[in-house]
């Protein structure tokens, strides 16, 4: 099993593709294929068919998985991105840390 520096709920910021400089929440990891989706990043249109719930069908605009190398975990502290690593807190329990800062990450 993989493991991943980020998780739901965290805050990113898009290192590469046309959302360049962007952050956003991320809404859903897709761990089978190494992608996040970040809300208001990579943008598509998908076409709906007119449906019961939905009588007159339409566009929806609806966000894209991008792939995960691609994005950086923003520290909450200074409002950057960062590396992380993994270190034992007060409480001897395993918790991420921002690499640049040193402060703790609180999780999800």
């Amino acid at each position: 099993m993989k493991k991943f520096n980020i998780r739901k709920g965290d805050t990113v910021k898009v290192l590469a593709g046309n959302d360049k400089g962007k952050s956003g929440k991320v809404l859903q990891l897709v761990t089978e294929k190494d992608r996040v989706i970040v809300e208001g990043v990579a943008m598509v249109t998908k076409h709906v068919k007119p449906t019961a719930d939905k009588p007159e069908g339409g566009r929806e605009s609806k966000e894209a998985a991008i792939h995960i190398s691609n994005v950086m975990l923003v520290d909450p502290a200074t409002g950057e991105g960062t590396r992380t690593g993994k270190k034992l807190n007060e409480n001897s329990k395993l918790q991420r840390y921002s690499k640049k800062t040193g402060e703790f990450i609180n999780n999800g």
